[in-house]
């Protein structure tokens, strides 16, 4: 927690005086950590288990049940449901591009994907298995899992630490460059619609950029109160500050209300919006945000411009073949 802390006032300050000096496009490659460098065998085994129910304790909820890459990389629900049909109080982030994120979680409590990936599985709402020891053993007792965790990580592999590190290596081929933001900034400026060209100067113009900054549009890790602006109004309506955000994590009263910066691309897919799914439009979100965040009423236009910006960040997406989970014949684990 002292790494979070750390990382917040860090930030904080950072943000505080931040300015978007320069628009970037998305890289076309995520980097990997020393520990964990990406491998076609990790890929392929860490989307294998992405993809499997059996890391459920019912056998029907998958990593992808909420986070669906055939979508915007998350399932557009107001908050996502687990195992038991049971529902938490947070909507799912977008696992599109999440490799570009300095830390993982609306409250930013995973520090990488690896540490992400181990949560889910044995949180009681999300995927309930009792612990991880019991998901290494079930994966121990599928042949097709031998094979694979040995073709990424050698024999007698299959591990907690490793399974992390695949599902890990394959959220970092997930990435969507190539949006017509990124082919503007390119140099090709038909790219853009006037409209969208007037959205992307009106937010640098408004402050917008001060967080949701760099190629992700996230902040680079950067941490933000939300609401800044107490709005009683609002409040009663859509309940924002009721899940205390970081604060629930470090228990310090400080952090009540503080969020990761979430990512811009791809924005346009991932209806309904903020930390508890509450906005179902963008438009709506946009509107709240300058209310919220910037203290500022912005005019229908002006909403329309950045909206139709947002949705020039719609990336590219890479092609995919579902995997071929490995089978259990002639009986079931579950």
């Amino acid at each position: 927690m002292f790494k979070i802390r750390s990382l917040v006032t860090a930030l904080a300050l950072a943000g505080s005086i931040s300015i978007a000096s320069a628009w970037e496009t998305l890289p076309t490659e995520a980097p990997a950590p020393d520990d964990n460098a990406t491998t076609a065998e990790k890929v392929e085994l860490g989307q294998m288990l992405y993809h499997d129910p059996r890391l459920s304790s019912t056998g029907t909820v998958a990593c992808a049940s909420c986070h669906n890459t055939m979508l915007g990389g998350e399932d557009n629900r107001p908050n996502s449901m687990g195992v038991h049909g049971q529902t938490g109080g947070r909507s799912a982030p977008t696992v599109w591009n999440a490799a570009f994120n300095k830390v993982q979680f609306w409250d930013g409590r995973a520090a990488s994907l690896e540490d992400q990936a181990a949560g889910p599985v044995t949180n009681p709402i999300e995927m309930g298995m009792k612990s991880w020891d019991d998901v290494v053993a079930r994966l121990k007792t599928i042949e097709g899992y031998q094979q694979a965790f040995e073709k990424a990580f050698g024999k007698d592999a299959i591990s907690k630490d490793n399974a992390t590190k695949a599902i890990a290596a394959y959220e970092r081929t997930l990435i969507t460059p190539n949006s017509p933001y990124d082919k503007y900034v390119g140099g090709e400026k038909s790219a853009l619609t006037e409209q969208q060209v007037r959205g992307m100067e009106k937010m640098a113009e408004l402050g917008c950029t001060g967080c949701h900054s760099g190629p992700a549009f996230n902040g680079a890790g950067m941490f933000q109160k939300f609401p800044v602006t107490a709005n009683g109004y609002f409040e009663a309506q859509y309940h924002f500050k009721k899940d205390k955000g970081l604060a629930e994590v470090s228990k310090n009263p400080a952090d009540e209300n503080l969020w990761k910066v979430p990512t811009l691309r791809n924005i346009a897919l991932t209806a309904p919006y903020f930390h508890n799914g509450s906005i179902k439009t963008l438009e709506q979100a946009v509107t709240l945000m300058a209310k919220l965040q910037l203290g500022k009423d912005l005019p229908k236009e002006d909403v329309a411009d950045i909206a139709a910006f947002l949705n020039g960040l719609t990336g590219e997406f890479p092609k995919q073949s579902m995997p071929a989970l490995p089978a259990t014949p002639g009986t079931t684990l579950n």
